[in-house]
């Protein structure tokens, strides 16, 4: 993908097309503060705004921009603004109820032994933890979750799973994840909540979305 021509004199990060309507930014540690901005400013000329680990990629409006083009002054101006910011977000705040272990969390064991510790130490250090969602992806709402433990990651299985069950709670690497819905997967799965991440009928049909706080509570089986 070619560089962008930004115009002059307003400085924007360097920005990569992605396909005929994406532009794609590197935005390093800052991405939920610089997500945040830019949705706040409602921006015309873009569609969507979809954050990931480390970049955004801005979709803009069908046929307003040829690649390789200026950006619209309007656009240049925002992004120059908002783009270098490094600041925080808060986000909403979730507490989600998870079962932990036994049938919604079979690889719970395996993990607790290789971490050295008990199931109830693995469990207690998993949900005193404080979670930030990072980005969505793979499922519709299904959330990278920042905020795990070193001592409890996990690399994720050699042989996915042809099943996961619907609000799976579940380690990849040194990422948490909840499944938003049945299908296949490779993740560690070390419980499941009740709660419904995503549902086309609601007004937001993700339950999480980036930035949001989350907090997990250990409750008995159901």
């Amino acid at each position: 993908m070619g560089k962008l021509k930004t115009g002059q004199p307003v400085c924007v990060p360097e920005l990569r097309w992605m396909g005929e309507r994406g532009l794609r930014v590197n935005t390093g540690t800052a991405t939920l503060a610089r997500y945040k901005q830019l949705v706040s400013l409602n921006l015309s000329e873009l569609d969507d705004i979809i954050p990931t680990d480390d970049s955004i990629l801005l979709v803009l409006k069908s046929a307003l921009i040829k690649p390789g083009a200026p950006l619209p002054e309007n656009l240049r101006r925002a992004l120059a603004a908002v783009l270098p910011a490094e600041a925080t977000t808060s986000g909403r705040r979730h507490v989600l109820e998870v079962e932990y272990g036994g049938e919604a969390g079979p690889d719970l064991p395996a993990l607790a032994s290789r971490a050295g510790l008990t199931e109830a130490a693995f469990i207690q250090c998993h949900a005193a933890s404080d979670y930030t969602v990072a980005f969505l992806g793979f499922q519709p709402g299904f959330p990278y979750l920042r905020g795990l433990p070193q001592a409890l990651a996990s690399p994720r299985r050699e042989t996915p799973r042809v099943h996961v069950a619907a609000g799976s709670v579940a380690i990849g690497g040194e990422v948490c994840g909840i499944y938003p819905a049945q299908g296949p997967g490779g993740w560690q799965l070390i419980g499941r909540t009740a709660s419904v991440l995503f549902d086309p009928a609601r007004a937001a049909p993700a339950l999480l979305m980036p930035g949001d706080r989350v907090r997990f509570v250990p409750v008995s089986a159901r």
